[in-house]
């Protein structure tokens, strides 16, 4: 299974990619109420979260990454305290992120 096949199946399943043109065409964005979704099957799972986008009217709001808090792309602290930080500055934007998920994960079998 490749990256994209388990992010796929695991943590974009059943969630809206409202990616219309403003980003890379392969880049999967989502409502804030989605990316939260992520988020918590992210954490479930394992994955780590290298970098959260969020967009507003069509432009970069700004971007965080694991390294500005110091922490590892599977710690869960620091990409919640980055959504909730940026839905503070900003309500109703669209989410992107770039995602870690190991070849460990990729080789087990994850039952839904």
């Amino acid at each position: 299974m490749t990256k994209e096949e388990f992010l796929e199946a695991h943590i974009f399943q059943g969630l809206d990619n409202i990616n219309d043109g403003f980003d890379i065409e392969n880049t999967h964005c989502f409502s804030e109420s989605d990316f939260n979704t992520v988020i918590e099957r992210t954490e479930k799972l394992g994955v780590g979260i290298y970098a959260i986008a969020p967009w507003h009217d069509g432009k970069l709001f700004g971007a965080k990454v694991n390294e500005d808090y110091r922490k590892k792309a599977t710690d869960a602290r620091w990409y919640k305290t980055a959504f909730f930080a940026f839905k503070r500055k900003q309500e109703k934007m669209k989410y992107t992120a770039t995602f870690r998920v190991s070849e460990a994960l990729l080789k087990k079998q994850i039952s839904k």
